[in-house]
């Protein structure tokens, strides 16, 4: 009597041939899209030749070496951007937390509160932060208040996102033992939500006061205040070497702000 032998099991290394064709025709589609990309806006890589070494050359030499001279005037302007940076980031820290409870399903019971308050995220979100400058800077003329709003409405943004979707992960049962004791939606996010998500809250609020030191000094170029404005006006004056020590300054001091705001998060996850 013939004994039917055992079928061996697939190794786990192996892939079948329908995931392999899948995976061709991705990448082949990944590359048309590249190339036919490059050619509509005409970038290409060969466009790194010669001349463009060339001209990055002459610029460098236009603004070597930096006047150093000149930080003096510096540093008032950079206090005004981390003023600004930190303004904005502390309200968009208080205000962000009713938003982000509202645009959490698990908290949010009401798919009409939920719904509005996804799609006013959105829209905030869709916004660029040197549109909203120039809008204000209309609005309120040029200084620093129109930075500070700018930022404070981009940062709001950022922050209700990252902190609806971190409410969503929390542990539930936490939530569900306060509800069946008889708490209120009050004592639920006091008790439950809050000490989950606090850790976070302030991580994500320092990543964000990073992104608004950065974005302080683009806002300048259109009049939003902060450093940014320092720098356009010595490029406008065709002082380079002025201009190359004020971007000098923001360098170093982004990568300390990177190296302290790392250091703080790590101890607080």
């Amino acid at each position: 009597m013939n004994q039917q032998k055992p079928s061996l099991p697939k190794a786990p290394g192996l892939v079948s041939q329908r995931k392999r064709t899948i995976t061709i025709f991705i990448w082949v589609g990944v590359a048309a899209l590249y190339l036919l990309s490059s050619i509509h806006t005409n970038a290409s890589l060969l466009r790194f030749d010669g001349e463009f070494f060339s001209n990055v050359g002459r610029m460098i030499g236009q603004m070597w070496p930096p006047q150093m001279q000149y930080a003096p005037a510096i540093w008032p302007k950079l206090a005004e951007t981390i003023q600004m940076a930190v303004l904005a980031t502390a309200l968009a820290a208080i205000f962000c937390i009713p938003l982000c409870l509202g645009a959490a399903e698990n908290i949010a019971n009401n798919k009409w509160i939920y719904n509005t308050m996804r799609t006013f995220l959105n829209v905030m979100r869709t916004i660029p932060e040197l549109i909203l400058a120039v809008l204000f800077v209309g609005l309120f003329g040029i200084g620093v208040f129109s930075g500070v709003l700018a930022l404070f409405i981009f940062s709001l943004g950022i922050l209700a996102k990252l902190m609806s979707e971190t409410v969503e992960g929390i542990d539930k049962t936490q939530l569900e033992a306060i509800e069946a004791s008889g708490g209120n939606k009050l004592q639920v996010i006091w008790y439950a939500v809050l000490p989950q998500i606090l850790p976070q809250f302030a991580s994500f609020s320092l990543y964000v006061f990073e992104i608004n030191i950065r974005a302080s000094v683009v806002l300048g170029f259109v009049g939003a205040g902060g450093i940014g404005l320092l720098i356009q006006q010595q490029i406008n004056f065709l002082n380079y070497p002025a201009a190359m020590a004020v971007v000098m300054v923001i360098f170093f001091v982004v990568i300390l702000i990177d190296f302290i705001s790392n250091r703080i998060r790590e101890a607080l996850l």
